[in-house]
């Protein structure tokens, strides 16, 4: 029996680590399962890709060298370590490389290869976040503990399920105030490696206190100019969860108050102030029917991906865009001016002055004005677009400068049920061409299919492990649940 509270209300730690504790695989809904293994097919495919890009190259150098290991020849990893398998210590594995590590830091690692490109899923409510940056956790805690593909659905079924009530909760949202989703993050991820360590309620509880306490995230990592941090900091919320889980399991004790108890989340930004009202949270809305059967609705069913390697809000805008030029054939020459009507936080986000001179790709993939000029140029948006040569190709900055990105209240009170967007397109002659997107691709509503991730998949990975060996990931994947253990899924990933 798990330890009583001392205040009065029973507090929401407990309220979701009895639930996550007692929810087994046999209670998830087939199609909570099935969009289980397409959010991993999903990610894996971000991953492969993630893994060319310098930052991810730079974390693995780093923890190679902080685990005493070190590569004769090798200054950077680049591709694949020519030594796989035989590098480090640990019973996990960093997706490519093959190197070998305790589960805290492949958690990480992989999570940041997942989210690196921009190109993960995506669920906005009153907050933002990427559920898939916390279940490179459940993975690497699965490997390391010689647990199946079925205990790695149910703890990534429970990361979507938490983190994305989290970010519905909130009046008006944490990000609203100057906050990252990130310190949202730290209060799911311990509960999703939790429940893969199999942890009763009390060590549950703990590990959710461990975790959030250390991982509030100022929203600067997303503003104006970005760095590597604007995709680290989610996974790095992930590593928190595997840890913070792996501490609590051994007794390490954390406060069971840190979400609504004294000067816990709630309490701290009900100081906060926001458009002449105190900001405050939803608790009964957290935890109201959460999930116990298959029967139930599991939220992940509710979560996106992304058809373009971009910032969410950008995805209706630039598929608006894309529609018009194609419908009309326009040419990039022929454009005096690109209206971009879209709700208010998408124009603080995309459309600051800094986004009108990215200098690099975390910059880029987040400047609404970068993504439709190198759109309406290119004729597509792919990660070739963020390659460092195109980003800063000087050519580009007279069509930016064209880009108007302006607030639509109309819009705004339609968000988020919708993501409206409207692009007015006005040629050299005087005429305009204007297209509406309320549901971008990749949305629940309108979703990706797997044939369609497959190509996406094949796209960012082929070049890394081939392509015949991304077919046999594929496979893998899809019968994640047959699977007795992960290693076959986690050998897959390995360039050889």
């Amino acid at each position: 029996m798990s330890h009583q509270p001392t205040e009065s209300k029973r507090l929401l730690s407990y309220v979701i680590a009895e639930w996550a504790c007692a929810l087994k695989y046999e209670h998830l809904s087939p199609e909570a399962i099935q969009a289980a293994k397409l959010f991993w097919f999903d990610s894996i495919g971000c991953a492969l890709g993630g893994s060319q890009q310098e930052d991810a190259k730079i974390l693995l150098k780093h923890h190679r060298a902080m685990g005493g290991v070190t590569v004769a020849g090798v200054g950077d990893p680049g591709r694949a370590s020519p030594m796989p398998a035989t590098t480090g210590g640990g019973k996990a594995t960093v997706f490519v490389s093959g190197f070998k590590t305790n589960p805290v830091d492949a958690a990480f690692m992989n999570g940041h290869m997942i989210r690196a490109m921009d190109y993960n899923d995506i669920y906005w409510k009153a907050d933002p976040c990427h559920p898939s940056d916390l279940i490179a956790a459940p993975l690497a805690l699965c490997e390391s503990e010689g647990l199946s593909g079925k205990d790695l659905i149910l703890g990534t079924i429970i990361a979507y399920e938490i983190e994305m009530r989290l970010c519905e909760i909130g009046r008006p949202g944490v990000r609203e105030y100057g906050w990252h989703h990130a310190t949202l993050s730290a209060f799911a991820a311990p509960v999703a490696a939790g429940r893969v360590l199999n942890l009763t309620t009390d060590q549950m509880v703990s590990a959710i206190g461990i975790s959030a306490a250390r991982t509030f995230c100022p929203g600067a990592v997303t503003a104006g100019k970005l760095t590597n941090m604007k995709n680290t900091v989610d996974p790095w919320a992930g590593r928190m969860g595997a840890e913070s889980a792996l501490l609590a399991r051994e007794g390490f004790s954390g406060p069971e108050h840190m979400i609504d108890g004294k000067e816990g989340l709630f309490a701290v930004f009900s100081h906060v102030q926001y458009k002449g009202q105190p900001a405050t949270f939803d608790g009964e809305g957290l935890v109201k029917d959460l999930p116990t059967s298959s029967k139930s609705h599991y939220r992940i069913l509710d979560c996106g991906m992304k058809s373009f390697p971009i910032e969410a809000l950008s995805h209706a805008p630039l598929t608006a865009m894309m529609k018009t030029v194609k419908e009309n054939k326009i040419k990039a020459a022929d454009v005096k001016e690109i209206k971009v009507e879209v709700i208010a936080r998408a124009a603080d986000i995309l459309g600051d002055p800094h986004k009108y001179r990215p200098d690099s790709k975390e910059t880029a993939d987040h400047s609404l004005p970068y993504c439709m000029a190198v759109g309406l140029v290119d004729g597509m948006v792919t990660p070739l677009q963020f390659k460092e040569e195109r980003v800063l190709d000087k050519s580009l900055i007279p069509i930016m400068d064209k880009v108007k990105v302006v607030a639509n209240d109309e819009f705004e009170a339609l968000f988020p049920k919708f993501q409206p967007s409207r692009v007015t397109i006005t040629t050299n002659n005087g005429k305009e061409y204007s297209t509406r997107v309320d549901v971008p691709k990749g949305d629940p509503r309108d979703p990706m299919t797997e044939e369609e991730i497959a190509v996406k998949f094949t796209a960012l990975g082929g070049d890394v492990i081939g392509k015949k060996q991304c077919e046999k990931l594929r496979q893998c994947i899809m019968n994640l649940e047959t699977a007795k253990n992960v290693d076959e899924l986690l050998a897959l990933t390995i360039a050889y």
